[in-house]
C-alpha cells in the first residue's frame, strides 16, 4: 500500500495536482502580500475568498455566463476590501477586530443567501453554475511527463504564477510600489516627502481584494464548479502564513504557498490508506504550525545575530573614540 502512496507522490499527476491546489492558495497571498508590506495586514481574506466565489457561482448561473460571475465575484470581493479600508482607514476602526468581523460576516452571509436562494445550507449544487475554461498548451501538452504537468490547468493557474512576476514587477520595478513599501516601512517619513500613505494603504487593501478574490473564484469556479459553504477553509489564513513564510517577497511567498500546497495534495493522497481520515485533514493545517513555528524562530535568530553585530559595532567605536 505505501509502495502505492509512494509511486503516487512521483508522478506527473501528484506535481499537476500539487499546482492546481496551491492556486488558491497562491492568488490571496500575492493579495496578502501587497497589503503587509503597505502596513495594512488584510485579515479579512478569508471573507473576501468567500464572497467572491459564492457571487462568481450565482451570477454565472442566472446570467449563463461565466465571465460576467467571474467579474462580478472580483467587484464583490473588491467591496469586502473597501469596507475593511473604509473602517480602518477613514473611522480608525482596529484593522484586525475588522477584518475577523468581516470574515464572521461573510461566512454566516454567504450561507444566509445561500439558504435563500436555492433553499439548501450546504452547497448550491441546484445552480447551473459555469466553469472557467482549461488550457491546453500546444506541442507542450503532447510532450510526456511536461504536458500532464503543465498543461490542462483551469487559467487561474496559470494566472497565478503570471501575477507572482507581475507582482514582483510592481513592487521592486515601479515608483508606486517603492512607495507602498516606504509606507509599509516608515509612514510617518513617507510622509514627510508627500506620499498619501492613506491613499496609498487604500490602494494596497483593494488590490489584495482582488486577488484574494481570484483565489475564491478559482475555488468555485474551476477546482469545484459549485458553492459550498466554508468552502475557504482558512486558506485565507494559510495564505497569511505563506506571506511570512516567504520571507514577505513575491517569489518566496510563491515557493510558500506551493509548499502548503504539496502537503494539502500530499494529505488527499494519504486518504487512500487505512488511517482515520480526521489524522489525514490535519496534514496542512499541522504543515501551516510548523511552518510558522520555523519562520519564527528564524526571525529570532536574525534579531540575536543583529543585536550582536550592533553590539559588536558600539565597541569597537567606543575603542577607537577610547584610542
Amino acid at each position: 500500500m505505501w509502495e502505492l502512496v509512494l509511486r503516487g507522490i512521483f508522478s506527473a499527476l501528484f506535481v499537476a495536482s500539487v499546482l492546481r491546489i496551491s492556486t488558491p492558495l497562491i492568488l490571496p497571498a500575492l493579495g496578502g502580500l501587497i497589503s503587509e508590506l503597505s502596513g495594512a495586514t488584510n485579515i479579512a481574506l478569508e471573507g473576501i475568498m468567500l464572497v467572491a466565489a459564492f457571487t462568481g457561482v450565482v451570477i454565472s448561473a442566472y446570467t449563463q455566463s461565466v465571465w460576467l460571475g467571474v467579474i462580478a465575484g472580483m467587484l464583490s470581493g473588491v467591496l469586502v476590501a473597501g469596507i475593511l479600508a473604509y473602517f480602518h482607514l477613514y473611522l480608525k476602526a482596529d484593522l484586525i477586530l475588522a477584518g475577523i468581523a468581516l470574515n464572521i460576516m461573510a461566512t454566516g452571509g454567504t450561507i444566509f443567501l445561500l439558504y435563500v436562494l436555492t433553499g439548501d445550507k450546504g452547497s448550491s449544487s441546484t445552480l447551473a453554475s459555469k466553469a472557467v475554461p482549461v488550457v491546453n498548451i500546444p506541442i507542450i501538452k503532447d510532450i510526456p511527463v511536461l504536458g500532464t504537468i503543465l498543461s490542462g490547468h483551469n487559467i487561474f493557474t496559470y494566472l497565478a504564477f503570471i501575477l507572482t512576476w507581475l507582482v514582483s514587477v510592481f513592487l521592486y520595478r515601479t515608483p508606486q510600489g517603492v512607495h507602498l513599501r516606504a509606507v509599509g516601512e516608515n509612514p510617518e517619513a513617507a510622509a514627510s516627502l508627500g506620499i498619501d500613505v492613506r491613499r496609498v494603504r487604500l490602494g494596497a487593501l483593494l488590490l489584495s481584494g482582488v486577488l484574494a478574490s481570484l483565489g475564491g473564484l478559482n475555488l468555485s469556479m474551476a477546482y469545484l464548479t459549485l458553492f459550498q459553504r466554508e468552502m475557504t477553509a482558512g486558506r485565507g489564513f494559510i495564505a497569511l502564513a505563506a506571506v511570512f513564510l516567504g520571507g514577505r517577497t513575491p517569489w518566496g511567498t510563491l515557493i510558500a504557498a506551493v509548499l502548503f500546497g504539496f502537503f494539502d495534495a500530499l494529505s488527499n493522497q494519504l486518504g487512500s490508506l487505512a488511517i482515520p481520515s480526521q489524522w489525514v485533514q490535519m496534514i496542512p493545517y499541522v504543515a501551516t504550525v510548523l511552518a510558522l513555528v520555523v519562520y519564527s524562530l528564524r526571525q529570532r535568530a536574525q534579531a540575536i545575530e543583529r543585536t550582536r553585530r550592533f553590539q559588536e559595532k558600539h565597541l569597537a567605536e567606543t575603542h577607537a573614540t577610547g584610542d
